[in-house]
């Protein structure tokens, strides 16, 4: 492919190459970019030749920003359903990571956040950097972590995953690594050294006997210092109680985190509050995005994502008129929408 397309694709050795190419947009994930990334990786699958398949951004700072949430704003606001369209391909695809035959490596370096979560924490072999920076940003413009996020949460230690789901935040190598979002941390200055030596690997044990020669400890995080108070705050089974214990915590990082919970969407924090519960229980990584799928399109029908998007990001006046305005407006009933079987419109990952 040329230079111009959004998804690139190269083969050193025995490793393809897959490259999100939207520098400018933080490599943000278009419908095309899925239905590339799906044709790579039946070439990959079906190439006897390729040994491993790795996956970075382009431009140096980031994997991946997430969904084209612009595209995804104008077409809720037109009343067109592209957005659910894509979805669906993109959680395919997710699940298609997640059970891909040869080593997927994805090199999380800089901003990976949503979607970028998705084309890559799904991987078996996830390497993060210094410069990694990895969230499920969702509730602060009114959505519900989706492309497998509320699995991945839902397996993280205590109650991490629930902090990380709920306020969105951000976290940096070790974090990640201890959330269960990667596997190893290799400083950003030995990728290239890392790549040319992957493109050598004849088997998924050298893929991986590789990846670990190159990496290395991660700096300190933080979460290990505040699993104490963040484990005890976030077991409560309500998003008002969950403020209620961070507020009357004592702890600067617990008023912080109830800060940013009051700020989000009152909807997005119930409904993904009972989404990574729920993923708790399920069968597997398919079901959970079964799940995602229902909420992702019940909240593309609802209020708060448009108006989310709109502060954030189109208007930036970060001053979101939720609606509900307050926690106290949304019902149990409200919740249980979301989880509503969409009948022949259903995702269909954990029956097929």
């Amino acid at each position: 492919m040329n230079d111009d397309e959004p998804v690139l694709l190269h083969t050193d050795g025995r490793v393809l190459h897959i490259t999100l190419n939207r520098p400018r947009a933080l490599n943000a994930l278009t419908h095309s970019m899925v239905r590339g990334l799906d044709e790579a990786l039946t070439l990959a699958a079906g190439d006897d030749a390729v040994t491993a398949v790795v996956i970075q951004g382009a431009g140096g700072r980031g994997l991946c920003a997430g969904g084209d949430i612009r595209t995804i704003y104008e077409d809720a606001r037109a009343g067109r359903r592209a957005s659910v369209d894509f979805w669906r391909d993109e959680y395919r695809l997710n699940a298609r990571i997640a059970g891909f035959p040869k080593p997927y490596v994805a090199l999380m370096d800089g901003i990976v956040m949503g979607g970028g979560v998705g084309v890559s924490a799904h991987g078996d072999v996830r390497v993060v950097t210094e410069r990694s920076r990895v969230a499920m940003p969702e509730t602060g413009i009114g959505f519900v972590p989706d492309v497998g996020g509320t699995w991945l949460l839902a397996a993280a230690p205590g109650e991490l995953g629930t902090h990380l789901a709920l306020t969105g935040r951000a976290v940096e190598a070790a974090d990640a690594l201890l959330c269960g979002l990667a596997d190893h941390f290799v400083p950003s200055h030995r990728l290239p050294d890392l790549t040319s030596a992957l493109a050598r690997c004849a088997t998924r044990t050298e893929v991986t006997r590789t990846v670990r020669r190159y990496a290395t400890d991660a700096p300190q995080g933080e979460f290990e210092a505040q699993r104490a108070w963040i484990d005890d705050c976030y077991a409560a089974d309500t998003v008002e109680e969950i403020i209620g214990r961070l507020l009357s915590s004592g702890q600067p990082a617990a008023k912080e985190a109830a800060e940013t919970l009051l700020a989000a969407s009152p909807t997005a924090l119930k409904v993904t509050l009972a989404a990574v519960r729920r993923a708790a229980r399920l069968s597997g990584l398919e079901a959970a995005l079964d799940q995602e799928f229902r909420v992702s399109c019940r909240a593309f029908a609802g209020h708060d994502l448009v108006e989310g998007v709109r502060a954030r990001i189109i208007d930036k006046d970060r001053a979101p008129r939720w609606s509900p305005a307050g926690l106290d407006g949304v019902t149990a009933a409200d919740v249980a929408r979301y989880f509503e079987p969409l009948g022949d419109q259903e995702l269909g990952l954990a029956g097929s």
